[in-house]
């Protein structure tokens, strides 16, 4: 590998802007090209961040032989083609949440990556927060007792178009994939994969949940109830109960500074404070990872990426919501 990670970016929306800034807080990581579908739409992108080379389509991006590793940055519903084009070409790639639509399409990405000996992880930059794993380390260290409960939120508000990729059935729409996958990832980072799911939503007219709720048992004997809304602006927060005491997350939980710790009606305040938007721990596990000669994170891990798609299968079907 080149002294620098050398990152392709395909897509130039905006989470596209959000990871390229925060690459400056990685070490040794540098953004080298980006594709799009038409190449206006790269060289504004190249412009706007000071990247090399702009390219017209993906397939000039995943065959730059000076790219090490490319972020999918597409809506939903293009994750599995983009990724699959990027691991056919040799690419290690690091693929936005959710991995793709469903289960099945998930296991096609892996099961590629495997055979071919390519790194591939999930943008899920949620779990790799340090405030996310101190938590964990205090869970194991028995801080609160057995976990009981896990409750979690992820509503936003304002009008959107029909078209809009929260809403619109083609794109992969609805609350749930965009943001009801926060929730259930972190329900799941601290209990496991669940025993059952069950869950209610509201439809829109296009067809797509606009609030779900989710409620899952787990064999401990614990729950997690757990809600997502583009409809509403919720709170935002996490809290994890045990039998002796709870840690919440306030606002935005899903990139955390900071958490309390409740005992016996006493709090103790953990501060994690970090640089710029908190992209660049992602990007610095899938670097470490890539020098390290690894094809698959212990931090995000594909089997991991792959229950947590089961589960989001499992609310569809429980919700009605199907993509063409």
């Amino acid at each position: 590998m080149a002294e620098r990670v050398r990152w392709g970016i395909l897509s130039t929306g905006w989470i596209a802007d959000q990871f390229v800034s925060d690459l400056r807080f990685v070490q040794d990581g540098e953004a080298v090209a980006v594709g799009s579908r038409s190449v206006e739409a790269a060289s504004a992108f190249a412009r706007r961040h000071g990247i090399a080379r702009a390219y017209g389509s993906w397939q000039e991006l995943a065959g730059d032989p000076e790219v090490d590793v490319v972020y999918v940055a597409t809506p939903h519903h293009a994750h599995h083609d983009a990724a699959m084009l990027c691991l056919n070409a040799g690419k290690a790639v690091l693929c936005e949440k959710p991995f793709t639509l469903d289960r099945a399409s998930s296991e096609e990405l892996v099961e590629t990556a495997r055979g071919a000996d390519v790194f591939l992880m999930e943008a899920m930059w949620m779990r790799c927060f340090p405030a996310i794993h101190r938590i964990a380390g205090l869970i194991g260290d028995g801080a609160i007792g057995q976990v009981t409960a896990v409750h979690a939120d992820f509503g936003l508000s304002g009008y959107l178009e029909p078209t809009h990729r929260l809403r619109a059935r083609s794109l992969g729409g609805g609350a749930l994939l965009d943001l009801g996958v926060y929730p259930i990832t972190f329900a799941q980072v601290y209990l496991g994969a669940p025993a059952s799911v069950h869950a209610w939503t509201h439809l829109g007219p296009e067809g797509t949940d606009e609030t779900t709720g989710i409620l899952l048992g787990h064999e401990s004997g614990a729950v997690a109830a757990l809600t997502c809304s583009i409809v509403g602006d919720s709170a935002r927060r996490a809290v994890i109960t045990g039998t002796e005491g709870r840690i919440e997350v306030p606002r935005d939980f899903f990139h955390p500074s900071g958490f309390e710790l409740w005992r016996r009606d006493t709090v103790e305040r953990f501060d994690d404070p970090f640089e710029g938007l908190g992209y660049h721990f992602e990007a610095a596990e899938v670097q470490k990872c890539l020098r390290a000669g690894r094809t698959e994170s212990d931090v995000v891990p594909l089997a991991e990426t792959l229950s947590v798609m089961t589960t989001l299968d499992a609310v569809r079907a429980k919700i009605g919501v199907t993509y063409p």
